[in-house]
């Protein structure tokens, strides 16, 4: 499958977190949230990101947006990760079938062919979405670096005007500097932070 674009609807998804709670995108409608996909639990990138949210948790909750962390991991995994890092937001179990693909990774396009020390793989190339409440994609981010991805995807979340979430002003004020993917519809004011992102690849 392909990277969704920016416009079009998400695809519809199921899975539970690590506790056992079930989340969805028809569960989710009316909400705007984020999506992030990561490739491992309690890596040195991963752990990055996810702490990165979670420093940034009271800003997402005051502006209503929700978070949800994506890897190919199991429950136990996710929970031992969860409670080491205290991470306050669901991780989204996406453990494939014996010899299968990631349903929900495959589904987003993130589950793509990546390369190390000259082996070729298969895993999860570091992406995240946003989704507003329609259930469509206002953003995406590439290549997403780890440190400070957070304060980034809120900026420009704060820089969609459909976004439909309640991040201030004062919080776009580093929108330029994390440009992502987004559509025509929700495009930003801000003209550099409406091309795709590029940041560096990290593990």
């Amino acid at each position: 499958m392909s990277l969704i674009e920016p416009g079009r609807k998400a695809p519809a998804f199921s899975a539970p977190d690590q506790s056992g709670t079930v989340h969805s995108l028809k569960g989710l409608a009316g909400s705007t949230f984020v999506l992030y996909f990561y490739p491992k639990d309690d890596t040195s990138g991963c752990t990055v990101e996810a702490c990165s949210f979670r420093d940034g948790w009271a800003k997402y909750r005051k502006a209503g947006v929700q978070v949800l962390g994506v890897s190919p991991d199991g429950p136990a995994s996710h929970t031992k990760f969860a409670r080491k890092f205290k991470l306050p937001f669901p991780l989204l179990v996406d453990e494939p079938a014996s010899g299968k693909a990631p349903k929900l990774c495959s589904a987003f396009g993130v589950w793509q062919e990546k390369s190390m020390y000259g082996h070729s793989y298969m895993g999860v190339a570091r992406t995240t979405y946003v989704i507003g409440p329609d259930g469509k994609v206002l953003a995406r981010f590439d290549k997403v670096k780890p440190d400070g991805h957070a304060d980034k995807v809120l900026a420009a979340i704060a820089a969609l005007p459909s976004a439909a979430c309640k991040v201030s002003k004062s919080s776009s004020a580093s929108s330029a500097s994390t440009p992502a993917r987004t559509s025509r519809a929700t495009r930003p004011a801000t003209p550099r932070a409406s091309t795709s992102t590029r940041a560096s690849k990290a593990r």
